[in-house]
């Protein structure tokens, strides 16, 4: 099959999945053609049957901003035509549903067939779309398009209650390569942020504030307050510098290491003790199933699509939004154990195996451009 995937190329959730998807395509041999104004975070180009289209979009006085998404729809339009693509597949509903839209629309005047698939992944419904002006193309661009996933249950109920939406939505959980994200013993990397073999505590997001940061930060002092212990940040984004500031104000500047964005994160999350996601709103919440597959116990909030992924009491601890106190409390009951966690890692890894494995979910990807397809011919045949 060949497919095109549009979706933002930032250090985010929806690029990583979308990135990943390619890549597990690739490896499955599907010919797959990135279609995006930068090559996407994590994005490998080594596999032959991955191709990467740069969307240039022209600049002119009359615009005061670039129209990307029109420069965007003529090169999926280019693109689908060249390499006689099956089909688009675009994670995030504005602009790229709108443009995979156009495409359609274009290909359909040359009497060619060009389906497309939207995906969407949270804050293009909880956020973007929820803004009024944008709802009505939001919700056009939703029922227009030939196949609709979502990342969770709890999205797909949302959208559907928030935007009337009456056409059939199919949940397809985010993933992980169960062979990649493991636990990788690394010694050296661990005692260069514990050298004293002290118990770490790790985040990784994109620092955006609904993320809350500095949450995790206050848990960490609650933690530092009871034992030794180290804080790894990975990530960076608007509030970094809030995280910053507040580590200065609260001494804690030679017990938190500050990484930046990362690749191979999977090495670094396996060096945790602890992971903390203590968001206000995640639709699915990637980071913590990718620390999960690492054998590293969660502490998160009970909001979004959270409580389809951690299993509370079992492969970690959920807690309200902002509960600093709780989760504190959470975090130094599991360090201080004797295993440090270790069982809790475990049955992490056990249940994120169970459920969410690239092997087990991209045959779903699969499945669906199938029958989306068949959908799209049958009432031509």
């Amino acid at each position: 099959m060949k497919i095109g995937i549009t979706c933002y190329p930032t250090y985010g959730g929806s690029g990583v999945v979308a990135t990943e998807l390619g890549m597990e395509l690739a490896a499955r041999g599907h010919e797959v053609h990135f279609i995006s104004y930068a090559p996407p975070f994590r994005l490998d180009t080594s596999n032959d049957h991955i191709q990467f289209h740069e969307v240039e979009v022209a600049t002119y006085p009359l615009f005061d901003h670039p129209p990307y998404a029109l420069a965007l729809a003529v090169k999926m339009g280019e693109v689908a035509e060249s390499a006689q693509l099956d089909l688009l597949h675009v994670h995030y509903a504005i602009p790229h549903s709108v443009s995979a839209l156009l495409a359609r629309s274009m290909a359909a005047s040359r009497k060619a067939t060009l389906p497309f698939i939207t995906t969407l992944h949270g804050t293009d419904i909880t956020l973007v779309g929820a803004d009024r002006s944008y709802l009505p193309i939001t919700r056009f661009s939703i029922e227009q398009s030939d196949g609709v996933t979502t990342i969770s249950t709890y999205l797909k109920e949302r959208t559907q209650r928030e935007f009337d939406i009456k056409r059939p939505i199919e949940v397809i959980p985010n993933f992980v390569n169960c062979d990649v994200y493991r636990r990788h013993d690394m010694p050296e990397l661990r005692a260069e942020w514990a050298p004293d073999g002290e118990p770490i505590l790790m985040h990784l997001s994109n620092f955006r504030p609904v993320k809350r940061v500095t949450d995790v930060v206050e848990i960490f002092a609650m933690v530092r307050e009871k034992m030794r212990a180290k804080l790894v940040l990975i990530g960076d984004g608007p509030d970094r510098g809030a995280a910053e500031w507040l580590v200065r104000q609260k001494g804690l500047a030679c017990d938190v290491h500050f990484l930046g964005k990362q690749d191979r994160v999977y090495d670094k999350l396996s060096q945790a003790d602890l992971f903390l996601l203590p968001s206000d709103l995640e639709s699915f919440g990637l980071a913590a199933l990718e620390a999960m597959a690492c054998e590293v116990p969660v502490i998160a909030t009970r909001v979004g699509g959270l409580p389809e992924v951690v299993k509370h009491g079992a492969d970690g601890y959920l807690v309200q939004p902002r509960d600093v106190v709780t989760a504190g409390r959470h975090a130094i009951e599991i360090l201080s154990r004797s295993d440090r966690g270790r069982e809790m890692g475990k049955k992490a890894r056990e249940n994120a195996t169970w459920e969410f494995c690239a092997s087990k979910i991209i045959p779903l990807y699969e499945g669906y451009y199938s029958r989306v397809l068949a959908e799209v011919k049958s009432p031509r045949s």
